[in-house]
């Protein structure tokens, strides 16, 4: 399997540096890939709009020595998918994300690209459309996509920001409510609840968990629900 992932569950833990947490896995990721020019996909910033979106990431990457452009400055999306070493999505709303990714015509030349062995990361809605679909993102329906379907890089669904803090206070669902929902509706698809400071990272054909968070939670319809640690074989995902 060509495929080099690198899924990011959130760019920033409170009271931290934009991406400071994953900087050095970011780095060490590029390196690795041979990657020095980074394309970036802004779309899921709604409220900061991309130029600021652009400005915001590139300062960041530059520290790390890496260039950073973003698809919103070119005439051509298809054309600059189809040159780029490496593609960054970053988070903000899946929604608006999918809808953007369809309507410039990205989708596909993405997932083809990444399936080849182009090196892809993201964070946040980023990681949550490198899986089949965006149908389990945390986020509000803003915008309605072509499409729910998205680019199938890994063959499970991604939630994350996964919590399962309980707020007793709180009477909505939970995390685990919503994700225990989804299963029920599509149970052939497991769901990788990926916590704050954690990712999974794709190489050669072995999926691992990494980050500071040492557990994520995977779901399966009529199974109970289970962690996973960094040292943990969690390759069964793929298959």
């Amino acid at each position: 399997m060509k495929r080099n992932l690198l899924l990011i569950s959130n760019s920033t833990n409170r009271g931290e540096e934009y991406l400071g947490w994953c900087r050095d896995m970011i780095r060490d990721f590029c390196n690795e890939s041979g990657v020095k020019d980074v394309l970036f996909i802004p779309y899921a910033g709604v409220s900061m709009g991309y130029d600021n979106y652009e400005t915001k990431v590139k300062s960041v990457f530059e520290g790390i020595g890496l260039n950073l452009h973003s698809i919103h400055r070119e005439k051509d999306a298809v054309t600059a998918v189809r040159n780029a070493e490496c593609i960054a999505v970053g988070g903000g709303n899946t929604f608006h994300l999918v809808y953007e990714l369809y309507r410039n015509g990205i989708m596909e030349e993405i997932s083809s690209r990444a399936k080849d062995g182009m090196a892809y990361m993201g964070w946040s809605a980023g990681s949550n459309v490198a899986g089949p679909s965006l149908k389990t993102t945390n986020d509000m329906p803003i915008i309605e996509p072509e499409s729910f379907d998205c680019m199938n890089l890994v063959p499970f669904q991604i939630n994350p920001h996964y919590t399962d803090f309980f707020d007793p206070k709180h009477g909505g669902e939970t995390r685990d409510d919503r994700l225990n929902e989804f299963i029920k509706v599509n149970p052939q698809m497991w769901v990788a609840g990926i916590r704050e400071a954690t990712a999974l990272r794709l190489k050669e054909g072995r999926l691992s968990l990494t980050g500071r968070n040492n557990k994520m939670k995977v779901f399966r319809y009529r199974q109970e629900p289970k962690e996973y640690s960094l040292e943990d074989d969690i390759n069964f995902l793929m298959r």
